[in-house]
């Protein structure tokens, strides 16, 4: 891959000092919410600052890192609308510049062999300290930092090296990374400036995320898959606007807003360093928040993919969803919930036991009755079903939600759903009436449940 350094990784200091950030994430697995919450905020702060913000691939590992993780990554930035500028840099197409910077150490004596390997002599005095935007001064003791591996046996250069070598090289002006990272930031430190580099980027490390035990994010504990929200229906607006949260937090404490502005009030210096919660009813809230700004195509659009998963669902077009979407859009909050919501209204109810026979205790039977014949003549709008049933409910004796309940669960299978009389109104008379026959023909050959 080109580059203007001097093939030992130092570069001619920039000729702007427009901030230059970099996402540097290692295709070796799916990526995770950790991985998009550090993409999205080098990507909030170069676009805060009017900078640049450089994709760069670090695939050394030849073992770990493959193409389809790679794509992985790709898709995640695009899903997330996540630009970056330029083409991608991949460390693979590297390896040139860290074994010439390795051997300018192994020249000057700052560096050695040692079983096959090179091994960079960390000085034994003093120490290496750095400013960090989120958690102030760092000092590492230089006695308390071993001499460590720059180059292994087999002959490849170690993350450290390519830290150093390409942030110079690439002139990134901030690194902003995960605190898991900290501890590794002294070594990079130490052979910048053996690079001849003057100057460190500014840095800041993210807190870390945790789970509501307060406990590190753990693949193997914790669902931590970017690609499982977004198959959960997630929209990436939500996901965005939550990530940002996840340790930052706007001003004004307006936490559900366009990114746009975000963008304008987001500043590194405001991230916390104390450790992130990841609460998935928070993201759930802040996703039916945008759910909801959506118009009723929009709405329809977006639980398109859902619903065709389902039998049932597989012929219906965009029309016919946009016109259920006032009924669910108010109350859904992943689209994956959104089949289940209106699945009545498009199949066979499956009744659920256990509402049945919280509903169908007396008076159900007689409400059942009294309604079948009412809906047989009134006129089918929502307003008048109201009407209907609340004179029914008032004739029992009872409230409209008491009266209501048998209806519900005989017309949608469930005590839950969607508005009754909307749900009516859209369903249609000769469906409706055919239900309501279906459940006293049910309630006549099994009993009442009080019976």
């Amino acid at each position: 891959m080109p580059s203007d350094s001097d093939g030992a990784g130092r570069r001619p200091a920039p000729a702007t000092t427009r901030p230059r950030l970099r996402f540097a994430p290692a295709p070796t697995g799916l990526p995770h919410l950790g991985t998009a919450r550090t993409a999205l905020f080098n990507w909030l702060y170069a676009r805060h600052c009017g900078g640049e913000m450089v994709l760069r691939i670090e695939d050394t590992n030849a073992e770990l890192a493959t193409r389809a993780h790679i794509e992985q990554i790709l898709e995640m930035l695009d899903w997330l609308g996540l630009d970056f500028d330029g083409e991608p840099v991949f460390q693979s197409e590297r390896a040139s510049l860290y074994d010439a910077a390795i051997e300018r150490w192994l020249d000057s004596g700052q560096a050695y062999l040692d079983d096959g390997a090179v091994r960079f002599a960390v000085p034994s005095e003093g120490v290496t300290a750095f400013d960090d935007v989120v958690r102030g001064r760092v000092e590492f003791p230089n006695a308390s930092i071993e001499d460590f591996v720059v180059k292994r046996s087999d002959g490849s250069a170690t993350f450290f090296v390519a830290n150093a070598v390409d942030d110079l090289d690439l002139g990134i002006t901030h690194v902003c990374r995960g605190e898991d990272l900290l501890n590794t930031t002294p070594r990079v430190v130490l052979l910048r400036a053996a690079l001849g580099a003057t100057d460190v980027p500014t840095f800041a490390h993210l807190p870390l995320i945790v789970n509501k035990q307060r406990k590190k994010l753990s693949k193997r504990r914790d669902d931590v898959s970017l690609t499982s929200y977004r198959d959960q229906g997630v929209l990436p607006e939500a996901m965005v606007n939550y990530l940002a949260l996840l340790g930052w937090g706007p001003p004004d404490g307006v936490e559900v807003r366009p990114l746009a502005e975000i963008v304008e009030l987001f500043d590194l210096a405001d991230v916390n360093a104390a450790p992130a919660m990841f609460d998935m009813d928070k993201l759930t809230a802040v996703n039916g928040e945008y759910l909801r700004l959506l118009d009723d195509a929009g709405f329809a659009a977006a639980i398109e993919p859902w619903v065709h998963d389902r039998p049932w669902g597989a012929g219906l077009d965009r029309a016919a969803l946009s016109n259920v979407a006032p009924l669910i859009r108010e109350r859904t909050r992943l689209l994956s919930d959104a089949p289940d919501r209106i699945a009545f209204l498009f199949a066979e109810p499956e009744m659920d036991a256990d509402d049945w026979d919280a509903a169908l205790a007396p008076p159900a039977g007689d409400i059942l009755d009294r309604a079948r014949d009412d809906f047989c003549h009134v006129e089918w709008t929502a307003d008048s079903l109201h009407s209907c049933l609340r004179s029914i409910a008032e004739e029992f004796g009872l409230k409209l939600g008491k009266a209501q309940a048998p209806v519900r669960v005989a017309i949608t299978g469930r005590a839950v759903g969607p508005p009754l009389f909307e749900s009516l109104e859209l369903l249609g008379r000769d469906t409706a009436l055919q239900r309501l026959d279906a459940a006293r023909q049910r309630l006549r050959r099994t009993g009442s449940p009080a019976d």
